[in-house]
């Protein structure tokens, strides 16, 4: 009795796993969203301050921030034997000593941009929040930008109280 070698033996495999191809820890490209999850947890975790990697446009936002109360203080620095900056972000907190920033949300996002004319800037839970637009000014909160008459792209919002 003769046995036939088997045929798949024989082919080589090729598959590919992305997944596994990735670094561990490695954060999405949306530095925008990134920073807003941070910011969004470390209150919820009533922690009084984080540490987020600098971004020119990241500390706009941070500013539009500051200006609403949501953020204390905003310092940005360098470590040394590091190349690149970080910003170190003290939370504002209520009077009770209750955090302050509810929920963030990202509005125009890598694949889907979302702009508006001012006209259209709405705002947010009846303006119990801030909505922030990149504007050809610059940064600034919607209402600000309503104001000016600058349309621009909504970058997120943010519910406090």
């Amino acid at each position: 009795m003769a046995f036939a070698e088997s045929v798949l033996g024989s082919l080589a495999t090729r598959a590919r796993f992305p997944e596994c191809e990735r670094a561990v820890g490695n954060m999405s490209l949306d530095t925008i969203a990134n920073m807003l999850s941070a910011l969004k947890n470390a209150s919820m975790a009533s922690a009084g301050s984080i540490e987020l990697p600098y971004f020119r446009q990241g500390k706009e936002i941070l500013e539009v921030f500051k200006q609403r109360g949501l953020v204390n203080e905003l310092k940005v620095f360098k470590p040394e034997g590091k190349d690149y900056k970080y910003m170190h972000v003290d939370l504002a907190t209520g009077a009770d000593g209750a955090r302050r920033i509810l929920e963030t949300r990202r509005i125009s996002k890598p694949g889907n941009r979302v702009c508006r004319p001012y006209a259209k800037l709405a705002k947010v839970k009846a303006g119990l929040g801030v909505v922030v637009v990149s504007t050809s000014r610059g940064v600034m909160a919607g209402e600000e930008a309503r104001k000016k008459k600058l349309g621009g792209e909504v970058l997120c919002s943010c519910f406090f109280k």
